[in-house]
């Protein structure tokens, strides 16, 4: 009997604390999570006019579904065009949203040496990874 009363008072303690941690509103739901993104490996050389693949992942470390995650480029070096599957080409430093998590872009080169350029993927929350792309004259 004493011990089905020391167990009740310890669950009453407990409920208590948690009303109390409730009322006080420092209840906090986390909605920011942090990701990566994972890139699928690409040529090192481009030839003038030539297009390749570059598949990417976006990875959050867990699923909040109000996350939206968007995409910018910049390319510093050489000349090209970037675009997101068969929709228009991107402009520099404009933000796009991403419809997917899983995607692919399409690089054409439009120069005939070194061709350099940065994607910026951003999240609601503002977390932001930078992806680095450099390719070399194949001709």
């Amino acid at each position: 009997m004493l011990l089905c009363r020391m167990a009740a008072a310890g669950c009453l303690v407990l409920l208590l604390a948690a009303i109390a941690g409730c009322a006080s509103g420092d209840l906090e739901i986390r909605q920011d999570f942090p990701f990566v993104v994972k890139v699928m490996p690409v040529p090192q050389a481009l030839g003038l006019g030539e297009r390749i693949e570059i598949r990417l992942v976006i990875e959050p470390e867990r699923n909040f579904g109000e996350t939206r995650y968007f995409i910018r480029y910049f390319q510093y070096e050489g000349a090209g065009s970037l675009q997101y599957y068969d929709e228009p080409a991107y402009l520099p430093n404009d933000l796009y949203p991403l419809q997917e998590r899983n995607f692919r872009l399409y690089y054409t080169s439009a120069s005939s040496v070194k061709q350099s350029f940065r994607i910026w993927i951003s999240d609601t929350f503002g977390n932001e990874r930078e992806l680095e792309f450099e390719f070399s004259n194949s001709g």
